[in-house]
């Protein structure tokens, strides 16, 4: 399996605003989707990570809007974990809309693995590790530049 995942969704009518944009919190809510996914896909499902008495959280999320997303549309979102620490990984994200391959949002989130018992940070077990292929910066999707909106005068 590629070291970069892509996670497909279709925008439903309950993803988006009054205003018809796509919720701020939707886009994270894909990554999570993306990054349990992409895990589950290498073997590392949230019941595994139960069994071992682990679970991740979130110390941290950076993300960037760079165009809108719309209900019917179809968003790809490609995640690759891009770091192990002791008891963190930064996982990364780039959102894209295939049918004009715009880039809509460029994300990351330091997750920590935590004992869910001691409800403290643990250390991450070799096993999870090698389930993971890092993706190196100079190996990173680049966002392509977006294509200006059209004008309507």
């Amino acid at each position: 399996m590629s070291a970069i995942y892509p996670f497909k969704h279709i925008i439903g009518e309950n993803e988006v605003e009054p205003d018809g944009y796509v919720s701020c919190l939707t886009y994270l809510l894909w990554t999570r989707s993306a990054a349990q996914e992409h895990s589950a896909k290498q073997g590392w499902t949230p019941e595994r990570y139960i069994e071992i008495g682990a679970a991740w959280v979130v110390r941290s999320h950076h993300i960037e809007y760079f165009r809108p997303a719309f209900a019917g549309e179809e968003v790809v979102i490609d995640t690759w974990v891009s770091n192990f620490g002791k008891t963190r990984s930064l996982r990364k994200y780039l959102i894209r809309r295939p049918a004009d391959d715009c880039v809509l949002v460029t994300a990351e989130t330091n997750w920590a693995l935590v004992d869910i018992a001691k409800r403290r940070p643990r250390r991450i077990p070799q096993e999870i590790i090698d389930a993971f292929t890092l993706v190196p910066e100079c190996e990173e999707p680049k966002p392509k530049q977006a294509p200006e909106p059209a004008r309507t005068e």
